[in-house]
């Protein structure tokens, strides 16, 4: 094999995962709000609701479904209604 040349090239990912969760006092019930966030940029944000043990599938929110979902909240707070 004439003129074969290798390479080689060290990657590096920093990778931070970020998790918010909201639930009932007892913490059996609620709702998970998760980031990941890889080299400095959002890699998807994703959603999904706990009950018990149980967690349904995660749901990936896109940056329109995060401002919907933070109008909605807004809007609810601001009724001071409590559900």
């Amino acid at each position: 094999m004439k003129g074969l040349i290798m390479a080689l090239r060290r990657s590096q990912s920093n990778i931070v995962n970020i998790s918010f969760s909201v639930t009932t006092e007892d913490g059996k019930a609620g709702v998970q709000i998760s980031q990941a966030i890889v080299n400095g940029q959002s890699a998807g944000v994703s959603f999904r609701s706990v009950n018990g043990a149980r967690k349904s599938a995660a749901i990936n929110l896109d940056l329109a479904a995060l401002t919907d979902l933070q109008t909605a909240l807004t809007e609810i707070l601001s009724e001071g209604a409590e559900g």
